[in-house]
């Protein structure tokens, strides 16, 4: 049986998933737990993936991710690797850890189905048959076979899903802070401030259990198929002709560009030179230099903000988010994004 095609898309979003062999237990105990999340931190900087939610359950794991430099095929070769080693030596076995490959459903590059799948991510917890939902209790639920849930029902699945620590849900509800290496950029689509955005999450994610899990889109995601809108289907049918396009001719799409190049080009759109507003804190230019280097360079934020003057990567990463909030609410900014693209030919 051919194996399916994996398009490697620069910038592409995609909901990953990798399962223990045989269904079996590929985290133990806290510690591997533990440093899986410490490979994921490391996994960010070498192949500049941008994690976007997560969830670690004791057979498999899930991701949200977007690739900048895409690149996934080889990131996720690196990171399952690196896991199945330590951990056949940690407990002197043999033998495939994961399931065949890792599977990986193609969000697109909009971004217009991300928020949805990261629901669904962040809900895996409470699909447990531990937390009385599992597949033949959530099936009966959604269709109606079972009574509503009861308010101590509901509490109990609510503090299951707040207590389970490996999850990127508690950053998103505000519930404790974000690790450096996990981006929270699709929480700017729930608010202006960051408290009103982790409120309204919390709302929406805490909604599904009051209301019934309820995800007419999950049999595609379980399927392995894309996620997007009718014109990038077509055109990802149009490119995957051949087997090629997902080692060369997909890589092509978007060029990486060097930070000192954004800087020119942000300089010229914003008719001052770049030193003149380089080091003004919340500076729109500024800003936007960030932003297009986390997109289109390939560095990892601590890379680009030691060639931004030593900025700390926190503070890369509160910009950026920034700067992509407020793009989405004053047309100015977005014209100048636009025209910076252009002068960079992007």
């Amino acid at each position: 049986m051919a194996r399916p095609l994996r398009l490697n898309l620069p910038d592409g979003w995609y909901h990953v998933t990798a399962r223990g062999n045989e269904r079996r237990a590929i985290f133990l105990d806290a510690r591997e737990y533990r440093h899986f999340l410490d490979l994921l931190r490391e996994w960010t900087e070498r192949y500049q993936v941008v994690v976007a939610a997560f969830v670690l359950m004791p057979n498999h794991y899930h991701l949200v991710v977007r690739t900048p430099a895409g690149n996934l095929s080889a990131a996720m070769q690196w990171l399952n690797v690196s896991y199945g080693v330590w951990f056949n030596r940690r407990h002197q076995r043999a033998g495939h850890l994961f399931q065949g490959r890792f599977g990986s459903v193609l969000l697109g590059q909009e971004g217009a189905w991300v928020l949805a799948v990261c629901d669904y991510v962040h809900l895996n917890p409470v699909r447990l048959q531990a937390a009385g939902l599992g597949k033949a209790a959530r099936q009966a639920e959604q269709q109606g076979w079972l009574p509503a849930p009861r308010p101590a029902e509901i509490a109990r699945r609510l503090q299951f899903l707040r207590r389970w620590r490996w999850s990127s849900y508690r950053a998103y509800a505000g519930y404790e802070p974000a690790a450096p290496w996990l981006s929270l950029e699709l929480l700017g689509r729930m608010g202006q401030g960051a408290l009103e955005a982790e409120a309204r999450y919390r709302q929406r994610l805490e909604g599904h259990l009051r209301q019934g899990i309820k995800e007419p889109w999950r049999a595609r995601v379980e399927a392995g198929l894309a996620l997007s809108s009718a014109e990038f289907l077509g055109r990802l049918r149009a490119a995957a002709q051949g087997r090629s396009v997902e080692e060369t001719g997909v890589r092509q799409l978007r060029r990486a560009v060097g930070i000192n190049e954004i800087q020119v080009a942000v300089a010229k759109v914003k008719g001052l030179a770049w030193e003149a507003f380089a080091n003004r804190h919340r500076d729109w230019g500024r800003d936007l230099a960030l932003a297009l280097a986390r997109r289109y360079s390939g560095m990892s934020l601590r890379q680009i903000g030691e060639a931004a003057g030593g900025l700390h990567y926190a503070a890369v990463s509160d910009a950026v988010r920034r700067l992509e909030r407020r793009r989405e609410h004053d047309p100015e900014l977005e014209r100048a994004w636009q025209r910076t693209t252009q002068f960079l030919n992007l």
